[in-house]
């Protein structure tokens, strides 16, 4: 039986937001192991001169614990 646990993480991203969600994954993997899958729980954007600037997400990591 495999154990699961799920972390939270904000990240950002001047791109888009499947880059930002690619960054928390990265950024995550330098600390956590074994990484199964990603949620992107919620989106949202900061508008700078009528434009979208900064893509933001909230993304749940699972990975499996040994």
């Amino acid at each position: 039986m495999a154990v699961l646990k799920v972390i939270e993480i904000l990240a950002n991203s001047d791109k888009s937001w499947e880059d930002a969600a690619a960054k928390a994954v990265a950024h995550a993997s330098k600390s956590v192991k074994n990484i199964k899958s990603v949620y992107m729980h919620e989106q949202s954007a900061t508008v700078k001169d009528g434009k979208l600037d900064q893509y933001r997400v909230n993304v749940k990591i699972t990975f499996e614990v040994n």
